[in-house]
């Protein structure tokens, strides 16, 4: 049996890196072609299998993560950062901070991919931990659940916006709904969950290389520091935006959206910050330089990790489990919005993509939307809300957690896995609520 496979898998991944303390990248990659055989994928083809998956995951998330990486440590280099982060703090106070955390995840979140908003952000928490001496995961775990939330439930992200097509529901009455339920399922969450105590016996160190380890008594001034931080966030909210508000064939509606795609952004906005935090504010190119090359040498096995992460989950794939779930659920007979919400957190499960989880699951509910009479924007929540669930070591987000919050594979497991987990139930019961208001307000 396929989900079989997947258990024992996870199980055996779980046992090298934690008992023989293989490296992560290893580990994935032999439990990968061991799942390949098991699962009848032909030994010939699994190097295939492997590179696609490997290609897949990295070619989505290299550019992005290089990149924010390099932007992030030239505004640590310079003291930007560290401007930022003493701004919050003026602001919210120590006390404050986890929501100040929140709010700038949550805005940001709402138009940015989780892992672009994540490098964007990771570095002023990474700060902020530095100079409260408060707990990683006291202060970035609110900024991660926060992120989690509004790239899973809410499009312009992939994931809602594909289920939205197919279910010819409106992008912008889905996400309209999906605030409603989003902020403070989100909110509560990111809160409460640092607070718990299985979390708070966590005490991970910053990763080496990621951020500076200087105080700064001189810094560039909050507009430069501020502005470089946003720009990014300001060329592709306003290219999702755009594509939103405006349909067309034209020259600037494409220029928009090449200045708003992400690596484009991120490129744009390190030449800003070379200059600004450079020569500008008299720090030689090669100390800029430095600060990029030391980036990219902290990131090297952050993007391994990841990239094996992606051929572990090409590999469930290829084997079929996605096709076995959806054909074992096809003659099931429950509410479609449960019907919906429960395919996705199944396959989230077995396959570790929420892509692949949101799409297939839409695929098999969608023959019953339409005698159901449920609001099309509502299958769409309830199918995103599903496809957060039990994130765990077959996700390349899990691995992207793990590794810029240093923890422990069973450590990320207590923190990830639980978290969007209560994320895709408490989500499932406020679609439901919504679909009765929506009702009610129909009468």
């Amino acid at each position: 049996m396929p989900l079989v496979v997947v258990g024992i898998s996870v199980l055996v991944l779980l046992v090298l890196m934690t008992k023989l303390r293989l490296n992560g990248f290893a580990a994935l990659l032999l439990v990968a072609v061991g799942v390949g055989l098991v699962q009848g994928i032909g030994p010939e083809k699994i190097p295939d299998v492997l590179a696609e998956g490997i290609g897949d995951q990295i070619g989505d998330t290299m550019l992005t993560i290089g990149l924010g990486a390099m932007v992030g440590r030239v505004m640590g280099d310079s003291g930007a950062a560290q401007r930022i982060a003493g701004r919050l703090l003026e602001v919210c106070g120590p006390r404050w901070v986890q929501v100040a955390m929140v709010l700038t995840a949550m805005l940001i979140g709402v138009t940015m991919f989780y892992e672009v908003a994540f490098v964007i952000i990771v570095p002023i928490a990474f700060t902020l931990v530095r100079v409260t001496r408060a707990n990683l995961l006291w202060v970035g775990l609110p900024m991660s659940i926060a992120l989690s939330t509004m790239h899973s439930f809410l499009p312009p992200h992939p994931g809602p916006t594909a289920v939205a097509a197919t279910f010819h529901a409106s992008v912008g009455l889905t996400l309209f709904y999906g605030l409603f339920i989003a902020v403070p399922i989100g909110a509560t969450i990111a809160l409460l969950w640092p607070r718990l105590p299985f979390v708070r016996a966590m005490n991970p160190s910053i990763p080496k290389g990621l951020v500076s380890e200087r105080v700064f008594d001189e810094m560039p001034g909050m507009g430069w520091s501020l502005s470089v931080a946003l720009l990014p966030v300001v060329l592709i909210a306003g290219a999702a935006v755009t594509d939103l508000a405006a349909s067309g064939d034209s020259g600037p509606l494409h220029f928009v959206a090449f200045i708003g795609s992400a690596p484009i952004a991120l490129l744009l906005t390190l030449l800003v910050a070379i200059w600004a935090f450079g020569p500008r504010i008299g720090r030689s190119l090669a100390e800029v330089s430095t600060s990029c090359k030391e980036a990219a040498q902290a990131m090297a096995m952050i993007l391994l990790v990841i990239g094996a992460g992606g051929a572990f989950k090409n590999v469930l794939v290829e084997g079929g489990i996605s096709d076995y779930i959806k054909d074992a659920t096809d003659g099931w007979s429950i509410s479609p919005i449960v019907l919906a919400w429960l395919i996705a957190a199944i396959l989230r499960v077995a396959l570790g993509s929420a892509t692949v989880a949101v799409v297939t699951a839409s695929g098999v509910a969608l023959p019953l939307l339409a005698g159901s009479g449920v609001h099309p924007e509502v299958m769409v929540l309830a199918v995103s809300c599903g496809s957060i669930a039990f994130s765990h070591v077959n996700d390349p987000g899990f691995w992207m957690f793990k590794e810029y919050f240093n923890l422990s594979v069973l450590d990320a497991i207590k923190a990830r896995t639980t978290y969007t987990t209560v994320l895709a139930i408490l989500g499932l019961g406020g679609v439901l609520v919504l679909e009765q208001v929506l009702d009610a307000l129909a009468v």
